[in-house]
């Protein structure tokens, strides 16, 4: 009996993995990759990344809970005021800036109705210091025609910010590309977003999130370089105004940053086709 148990707990083991080495290479193996997070690969600090940069995320505010369901083998179950840090110095490959093209991809869970969840990006809004960030559930989405904001509810965003701070003559950061699909909650859902220096497009499950008005977004400005001290690269939480302690010691904020589990992030410095986030939609999240 001990031997039977022993073998299927292999076997699923085996499967699991097997499964995971099969969806990798669309992400993997794709031009343009710089790193990618399945958070398979533990370090004693946190979770390194396939691609041509090892870098690793590492938890901050308490242990990350482990999900056996996931993407890519298990997921990580993320409660709002956890987060992921790689700070700047440690990721040069990731500090986009000028005419750098970006995509970043995420396999989300949501599982919070909070509004402004960051999901992962270079955007430090404390010392105005933002370049470049994917984010879910706004609660505002700005209309490129007036630059003016509407109300948005758990929705996909996608920025990129040429100055670091509030876009001239706003109150806040108005350049982003929002899509028009309410995300489901508890159900896997693959968000990813694009600039090419002529267009700013979010992604639903492999296809453009079409939103006149707000996606695609016309934007052909360069992305703000932050410099020696600019943004850390961070996980499901920006650098907040409120953080008087960022990073050292922060106490969890249950209502600022993602909620949920989180399969992947996938980050790119070119900018995917729509083809091309249809085939890695189809390689990992189909039939999920």
């Amino acid at each position: 009996m001990l031997y039977r148990l022993f073998f299927l707990v292999a076997f699923f083991g085996f499967a699991s993995i097997a499964s995971a080495q099969e969806v990798s290479p669309s992400v993997v193996d794709r031009p343009g990759l710089v790193c990618f997070w399945d958070f398979q690969k533990q370090t004693a600090d946190g979770y390194a990344s396939s691609g041509p940069h090892s870098y690793v995320l590492k938890p901050q505010n308490g242990p990350i809970e482990q999900s056996e369901d996931g993407i890519f083998g298990t997921s990580l179950k993320i409660r709002q005021g956890q987060w992921l840090l790689l700070p700047r110095e440690d990721c040069p490959a990731l500090n986009f800036r000028g005419k750098d093209e970006v995509t970043i991809i995420a396999w989300i869970q949501r599982e919070s109705d909070a509004n402004w969840q960051y999901i992962a990006g270079m955007w430090n809004e404390r010392d105005a210091k933002r370049q470049y960030a994917l984010f879910t559930c706004a609660g505002s989405q700005t209309n490129f025609e007036t630059m003016d904001r509407i109300p948005a509810k758990h929705q996909t965003h996608g920025y990129a910010s040429d100055v670091g701070g509030a876009t001239p003559g706003k109150p806040f950061c108005f350049s982003y590309a929002s899509g028009q699909t309410k995300l489901p909650k508890r159900q896997w859902t693959m968000i990813a977003y694009t600039y090419d220096h002529e267009f700013l497009r979010v992604y639903v499950n492999g296809k453009l999130d079409e939103h006149p008005g707000h996606n695609p977004f016309p934007w052909n400005k360069p992305i703000f370089e932050g410099g020696k001290d600019g943004a850390d690269f961070t996980v499901a939480r920006q650098c907040l105004p409120n953080w008087p302690h960022y990073p050292q010691a922060e106490k969890p904020m249950l209502k600022q940053g993602f909620g949920g589990k989180l399969g992947g992030v996938a980050v790119y410095k070119r900018a995917l086709s729509a083809e091309e986030l249809a085939e890695v939609h189809s390689a990992t999240i189909s039939g999920k």
